[in-house]
């Protein structure tokens, strides 16, 4: 692209900006794009483009939104203080406060002391959601950012895409979704799964593609008989065919275990009417029409989902027989569907648009944060705001009438603590519907809850409760109560835990607890005192290993800068002897070296079937030593409950020369499935012990394969080979 291209894309811009807003100010437009152009001359993309084209995009995906001018200039220039020498003054300066707060919002933290990859990463995410809660403008950037983002990644190495697509699948989609921004989250999800599961992926495509036109005309058919039905009723509607979402239908297949002629969603109408008496009068003329089916009418117009969405919805028996689902919904409900809280911003200058100003719309926002405002730990918050933004919803009443929403799974606990903290730690029981219920009940849409509470002195949570909560806000609190009344017992334990892991390093106490190194990771998590991390650690929100891991890593530095290169050598010479003696010890053994024991009995499990290259894990049995299982092995997650029998260890260079694996396929009904997979295996050169194969209810074909290989490298060639055969769903490593 030249910079004629580059030019002519950003005229594109100014005029949708006019169009919008004929009294904008475009004269600050021009300033930000000659910036973004001067801070990014000679910066290319990875397709070899030149980067200003990427800040140009995403101000006009900002204006296709209708977002008011300041997040457009700040699309434009999101990346200059991450990715070249602007600074956030320099923005202040030129385009005031409101801009560069957010360009500040979506920069990354280029440096954080004392933090691994993946804590700069939280940090970073802990960082953009907090300037969301101030201004929710900030996140609207960053997912019209990743998107952009997203289309181009064919462009970037295979591990970068997963990495990516994983990323957004975990975060921003789920995000997304809770902001009401269905178009972007559609794409993005879409785009996500192209990368993780490119075979599923191209093998759902290929499938609906193949009927594509049978569906369309029975979709065209079904449209024709409506619309003649609503001309009769005089009313004035938009009639379409809904856009199909490769990643939904590809979850519903998995998660309900359903073939793709059992997905609804693949025939489906939208309704777009202009009041909301003409949805309700719409609904009972599609019903008179066609066959409802029971169960499947959802009123999201009277009650709306948290993010804003807002629609009737239900399916119906069409002709021959075949259902399909309708959507009806007014154009501002549309309108909101598809941009969620973007829809909310007029394209005007001059107005505040901060989160308050948007009422009860964004409420969920502030809960989340109010409900992690005392993690300290950054990759702990990361999880925590997954887990809240990633979950399906409940909608549950309290005794008033009053409606409350809950992450899928939640308990009368929950339901405890959204109404008070002091309600949830005097709580001793529940009535759901009127019936006494245990507190591990799980809660479902329509449930009255009424909570039981005791004045006693002394009532408190149960450390249990933990386990059995859904929401952050029940976890939160519980922990608050804790970290408060049980704090001496905490800093004693925590105390105690961090004695322990110092002798297992093999260190002293003064050896390892300096204040040099302590002072500046008690003012990365917020304490004022050791007691206070003490505290944490005691009660489970640090963990001792982490605490202590941090300060033998400082020790280490400070022990190889002591040593002069000469001993360094010998201790390297000694160190390299005594592995090459302990492999030669253990070769025979599964190839296994188990860190700190000599001549002990070492066995692969026959429950995972590790092979080199997996990453592994030791357990320590009764009588008949080692066992090596793969740290993704579901076994293993047992054995480590109560006594700590888990051991390091890890694959030695010269390994036995041959492993067994198990493999699953799961594929939609083919008659040629078994044989192709034997010649798939044959084509690989590999020695095949076992086969055998059976048909599920739902007409999918599930084979389990038992082979012989010498090498990981040789596993993943067999699996990507069955991948690419027709029909297959997916590819796995079983575990008995």
């Amino acid at each position: 692209m030249t910079d004629a291209d580059d030019r002519n894309e950003y005229e594109v811009l100014k005029e949708k900006v006019l169009k919008h807003d004929p009294n904008a100010d475009v004269a600050l437009l021009d300033k930000a794009y000659a910036l973004a152009c001067a801070a990014h001359k000679g910066q290319k993309r990875k397709s070899g483009e030149p980067f200003v084209i990427h800040p140009v995009a995403v101000a006009t995906m900002l204006t296709d939104m209708d977002m008011d001018l300041a997040t457009v200039i700040a699309g434009m220039l999101h990346d200059t203080v991450e990715d070249t020498d602007v600074t956030l003054e320099d923005i202040t300066a030129q385009f005031g406060e409101d801009i560069a707060y957010l360009v500040d919002g979506v920069t990354k933290l280029k440096h954080i002391p004392m933090t691994t990859k993946e804590e700069l990463q939280a940090e970073n995410l802990r960082k953009m959601f907090l300037s969301m809660a101030a201004d929710i403008r900030v996140i609207v950037i960053k997912l019209v950012d990743r998107l952009h983002n997203m289309r181009t990644l064919q462009y970037v190495n295979t591990d970068a895409q997963i990495t990516k697509a994983r990323e957004t699948l975990e975060i921003y989609t789920p995000l997304a979704h809770r902001l009401g921004m269905t178009k972007i989250k559609w794409e993005l999800e879409d785009l996500c799964f192209k990368y993780l599961e490119p075979e599923a992926y191209a093998s759902l495509e290929r499938a609906i593609n193949q009927k594509r036109e049978e569906r369309e005309e029975y979709i065209a058919n079904v449209l024709a008989e409506l619309r003649a039905k609503l001309d009769e009723a005089g009313i004035e509607a938009r009639l379409d065919g809904r856009p199909k979402h490769l990643y939904s239908i590809h979850r519903k297949m998995v998660t309900q275990n359903k073939t793709l002629e059992q997905i609804y969603d693949l025939l489906a109408i939208r309704v777009i009417v202009n009041t909301v008496q003409e949805c309700y009068t719409v609904l009972g003329i599609i019903h008179e029409a066609y066959k409802p089916i029971p169960g499947r009418f959802k009123d999201y117009i009277a009650m709306p989902k948290p993010n804003m969405y807002q629609s009737l919805h239900t399916t119906l028996i069409g002709p021959q027989g075949k259902p399909f689902e309708a959507q009806i919904r007014t154009w501002e409900m549309h309108r909101v569907a598809e941009n969620g809280i973007a829809a909310h911003w007029k394209y005007k200058e001059g107005m505040d648009y901060k989160v308050s100003d948007t009422d009860l719309k964004l409420e969920w926002v502030r809960n989340l944060l109010d409900n992690q405002k005392d993690i300290d730990d950054a990759s702990e918050f990361a999880e925590t705001f997954k887990m809240d933004l990633f979950t399906d919803e409940v909608f549950v009443f309290t005794p008033k009438g009053e409606v409350k929403v809950f992450p899928a799974g939640s308990t009368p606990i929950d339901f405890a603590y959204s109404i008070h903290s002091a309600v949830g730690n005097r709580m001793t029981g529940a009535k759901v519907n009127g019936e006494i219920k245990p507190l591990n009940y799980k809660l479902k849409t329509g449930d009255f809850v009424e909570i039981i509470t005791s004045s006693a002195p002394g009532r408190g949570p149960s450390r249990d409760w933990l386990n059995i909560v859904k929401s952050s806000e029940a976890k939160s609190k519980i922990k608050q109560w804790f970290k408060k009344e049980r704090r001496d017992e905490n800093i004693e334990r925590g105390r105690d835990a961090v004695e322990r892991e110092i002798r297992r390093v093999g260190c002293t106490y003064a050896q390892l607890m300096r204040d040099e190194w302590i002072q500046p990771m008690l003012a990365r998590h917020h304490f004022n005192s050791l007691d206070d991390m003490f505290n944490v650690i005691g009660f489970g929100d640090v963990s001792a290993q982490k605490f202590v891991g941090n300060l033998y890593s400082e020790f280490q530095k400070e022990q190889s800068t002591a040593d002069d290169a000469a001993e360094l050598a010998k201790k390297a010479a000694d160190a390299a002897r005594r592995e090459e003696q302990q492999e030669r010890k253990y070769s025979e053994s599964g190839g296994v070296i188990v860190k700190g024991l000599d001549n002990c009995l070492v066995r692969l499990s026959r429950c995972c079937n590790p092979v080199p290259g997996d990453s592994i894990v030791g357990y320590i049995t009764r009588g008949r030593g080692v066992s090596v299982h793969r740290t993704d092995c579901p076994n293993i997650v047992s054995m480590s409950e109560g006594e700590n029998r888990m051991i390091d260890v890890r694959w030695a260079d010269k390994s036995k020369s041959s492993y067994v694996v198990q493999i699953g396929v799961k594929a939609v009904d083919s008659k040629s499935l078994f044989m192709d997979i034997v010649k798939a295996v044959a084509d690989c050169n590999l020695s095949m012990q076992a086969i055998n194969a059976r048909k599920t209810r739902d007409n999918y074909e599930l084979v389990d394969l038992t082979v012989e290989i010498t090498s990981r490298d040789e596993l993943d060639r067999l699996v990507r080979k069955i991948r690419r055969i027709e029909n297959v769903v997916d590819v796995s490593r079983t575990v008995r």
